[in-house]
């Protein structure tokens, strides 16, 4: 099974043409144009049809002549379009061509096809199966109005553009499956779509049930300007094993036999120790907190103490944090990083070493010892620290000696980590 991406954008596209935000100017200054998203599968079934789709194919040098099933989502105009109904007839094709797809969206159809176009259609809805051109296909369901669904196909490819969180007997239904590719959207905004934040928390979720796994190959799709610049959002998808490609991009997805390695050249790197530095309020919590959450297993280190019942400050930040975390971790509170080095429960994100410091200022040992933690660890670990160098001059001697030993520490660390990232008014830059 090939498929190429004949568009990869959001309804609007990115860049919006109409709109002067920096996402959109950052896509125009660099040729990254994106056309509403659509697919089409070993040149005879299509996925979703657009008014850009038709026209996208003919700058890729396609036919769409060889089409006999075209797989429509929902009735919203950038996936069904139906003139290309009247184009194909005005072509005078006289093969069969099979339309599938909710009732409303083909009831927007059905002005376009004349009385002698061959052609028929198929109405479905989330739960059933069907047989075209010799491909199993299953309807699933969407979070999106006008009763939208998502298609699978062959157990081996999810097409997931535009839905909210997956319903929940949609990640039933994918439990297990293993696909080998899955086109998951991010449009940016919260409002029946993926965002930033129920993106990685979807991958999560497919990844606890089986359906996303080492093999799959995940390519976000339906991308809109409210994600960020194409750099950083490269970097972001990169972390939750995913990718963004340009439009025009070909994928082949594997048959039943499973892959020798990973498909994508960003998916799933082996396990790795990341050091991630800021100061106070510098977003460091939250870059942490991003890169883990598209693991469908993480533990969350907490190594300060439970908030006493005066420290009110103290306590409305450790709610907070735990209000940020998704609800599948567990939170572990403990200055025993030692043993957790040594035999991760899986993904670990520990936050933070000042706190684990303070507990042992005194203890060269400790510190020695976890930093030898830390360069043999086997597991996937995200360590938060404080980078104290560019902050105040502590006033006491006390405070003075913490911060000297907590920046000989960061360093020490830093020295045998895989990954050094500094985080400054929440943006985080690689330092090695």
């Amino acid at each position: 099974m090939r498929l190429t991406l004949l568009g990869t954008g959001a309804a609007d596209g990115w860049p919006n043409p109409f709109c002067s935000c920096s996402s959109c100017g950052w896509a125009r200054a660099t040729g990254t144009i994106r056309g509403q998203t659509a697919a089409l599968i070993d040149r005879d079934m299509m996925l979703d049809c657009g008014p850009e789709a038709p026209r996208a194919a003919a700058r890729l040098g396609i036919s769409l002549a060889g089409v006999r099933h075209l797989l429509l989502t929902h009735r919203h105009p950038d996936h069904t379009a139906p003139p290309a109904l009247l184009w194909r007839s005005w072509a005078q094709r006289r093969e069969p061509l099979e339309l599938i797809g909710p009732p409303a969206a083909l009831r927007e159809c059905a002005a376009w096809i004349g009385p002698t176009d061959p052609v028929t259609i198929t109405p479905v809805a989330a739960g059933d199966a069907l047989q075209a051109g010799g491909r199993q296909v299953r309807v699933l369901a969407a979070d999106h109005p006008d009763a939208a669904v998502l298609y699978e196909i062959d157990r081996r490819l999810l097409y997931a553009t535009d839905t909210g969180p997956l319903p929940a007997e949609t990640l039933a239904a994918t439990a297990g499956a293993e696909y080998r590719l899955v086109l998951l959207e991010l449009t940016g905004c919260a409002r029946q779509h993926l965002d930033q934040e129920t993106f990685p928390a979807q991958l999560a979720a497919l990844r606890r049930r089986g359906a996303v796994t080492d093999a799959t190959r995940v390519v976000a799709v339906h991308l809109g300007h409210r994600n960020p610049i194409g750099p950083e959002l490269d970097r972001r998808l990169a972390g939750w094993g995913a990718e963004a490609v340009p439009d025009g991009t070909v994928l082949d997805v594997a048959g039943d036999q499973p892959p020798r390695q990973p498909r994508s050249p960003t998916a799933r790197r082996p396990p790795r120790r990341v050091l991630i530095l800021g100061g106070a309020r510098s977003g460091k919590s939250v870059e942490a907190e991003r890169r883990l959450a598209a693991e469908p297993d993480v533990t969350y280190v907490a190594t300060g103490p439970a908030p006493g019942p005066d420290d009110v400050d103290w306590a409305t930040r450790v709610t907070q944090h735990r209000a940020r975390r998704p609800p599948a971790w567990r939170t572990v509170e403990t200055t025993d990083l030692l043993a957790l080095l040594a035999d991760p429960p899986g993904p670990l994100l520990i936050d933070c070493l000042p706190l684990w410091l303070s507990a042992h200022l005194d203890d060269e040992p400790a510190a020695h010892a976890l930093v030898a933690g830390w360069r043999d660890t086997s597991g996937l670990v995200v360590l938060v620290s404080s980078e104290v160098g560019s902050g105040v001059h502590p006033a006491s001697a006390l405070g003075r000696r913490f911060r000297d030993a907590l920046g000989a520490l960061n360093t020490r660390l830093a020295e045998v980590s895989d990954e050094v990232w500094l985080v400054t008014a929440g943006i985080a830059r690689r330092l090695a």
